[in-house]
């Protein structure tokens, strides 16, 4: 489904993403993963059309979208969520996520029938005329990823969707990000919550000074070397290992 190649971006003397290359296949749920600083939010970048790349190419579902612009991207079909999220304060949660769905809409009705449709998907029903800044963190998470679903994306670029959540709120959207895939959606995702990964992702790329150092099974890239030294630790990995051999 998607396929970048040799992608490259650079901020004046220091190369942000170099020479990277990944791929998603259809259904899956593939995980991108690193150190702070690694390039992880440019490649999204990149991807989503918010940043032009200065080399390499992405494909997706086999035409080539590198360098549009990001309404022309999500038109295609890939939509993308971000790290800080920010929402449209002084309007409601129902009205947040109608702005997603007017993307694929311009009737009122049918744009507010999609949004209260995510809106309950994601576990807002309850909230839908609250005002969005009066939402927790965990429930302006969920709005950001109900905003970007009601575009009715085929892929979904997740930008570490449980940041700052605790351990029943990151359970509760490891079940969400499972349906929305299950709803026949592609998920690429960035994320910290190494737990989350492992439980998520049939595949893990491992991202490092702008490079991919590995890409794998979760198991695999819990037991590389290189990748414990770069980014997990020997502590995590062996917790993640213990994890996994009782999941």
């Amino acid at each position: 489904m998607l396929e970048v190649r040799g992608l490259s971006k650079s901020f004046g003397g220091l190369a942000a993403v170099d020479q990277v290359s990944v791929d998603v296949g259809n259904n899956e749920i593939v995980a991108l993963i690193g150190p702070n600083g690694a390039g992880k939010t440019t490649l999204f970048a990149c991807i989503a059309g918010f940043i032009k790349p200065d080399a390499g190419s992405v494909r997706f579902l086999g035409s080539d979208v590198t360098g549009l612009p990001p309404h022309r991207v999500c038109a295609r079909g890939i939509a993308r969520t971000f790290q800080i999220t920010q929402p449209f304060a002084r309007l409601s949660v129902l009205e947040n996520v109608m702005v997603g769905a007017y993307h694929t809409t311009r009737v009122r009705r049918e744009a507010a029938v999609r949004a209260e449709e995510v809106a309950r998907q994601l576990g807002l029903a309850r909230q839908l005329d609250m005002r969005a800044d009066a939402l927790t963190l965990a429930g302006r998470k969920r709005l950001e990823l109900a905003r970007t679903l009601a575009t009715r994306p085929k892929l979904l670029l997740l930008d570490e969707v449980m940041a700052g959540l605790n351990p029943i709120e990151v359970e509760e959207i490891v079940r969400i990000v499972r349906a929305i895939r299950e709803g026949g959606v592609v998920i690429l995702l960035i994320e910290h919550v190494m737990q989350a990964v492992v439980s998520l992702a049939e595949r893990v790329y491992v991202l490092s000074n702008g490079h991919i150092i590995a890409n794998g099974s979760p198991a695999a890239i819990t037991a590389d070397p290189s990748v414990i030294e770069a980014y997990l630790g020997h502590g995590a990995a062996a917790r993640l290992k213990r994890g996994s051999a009782h999941a």
